[in-house]
């Protein structure tokens, strides 16, 4: 449920700015495209691992974004984009309370919202078995094809 609804958050997110085209230090690029840098920015900081792959993961939904821009009218990207925020937040809010049984973090701290994506690529990581060291700090064990159990 994480990953639909944090994937979906910022695609709702980064959807309506992916329209505005501004040059940046030479380079034609998205308003959506600009406002990701800060965040990306702390994210790297926090673990440089983990930001280089939100990068990646940013780079191809910003892409996918400014695709869908491209052939959509305004009321489609705006249709879209209100789907998304109600999936999204749905599938956080479902995936909270029946399988966690336990309020979202960002109820309480809304800077949590900037932290969900860090943490749904450090489940992935233990998952894969690149991180063992985030298995103790999120309290799992790790899991995934390097495991030994």
């Amino acid at each position: 449920m994480h990953v639909f609804g944090i994937v979906f958050l910022f695609m709702a997110a980064v959807l309506p700015l992916s329209q505005w085209s501004i040059a940046a230090f030479g380079i034609q690029t998205s308003v959506a495209a600009i406002a990701t840098i800060p965040v990306l920015i702390y994210w790297f900081l926090l673990d440089f691992a983990l930001g280089a792959a939100i990068l990646g993961a940013a780079i191809v939904l910003l892409s996918a974004a400014a695709i869908f821009v491209v052939q959509a009218n305004t009321v489609g990207m705006w249709s879209l984009t209100a789907i998304l925020i109600v999936i999204g937040s749905a599938s956080q809010v479902i995936g909270h309370q029946v399988f966690e049984r336990r309020r979202p973090a960002l109820v309480d701290n809304p800077i949590h919202l900037l932290l969900g994506p860090m943490f749904l690529m450090a489940k992935l990581f233990i998952v894969l078995g690149f991180r063992r060291d985030l298995a103790v700090i999120i309290d799992e064990r790790p899991q995934g094809p390097l495991s030994s159990s």
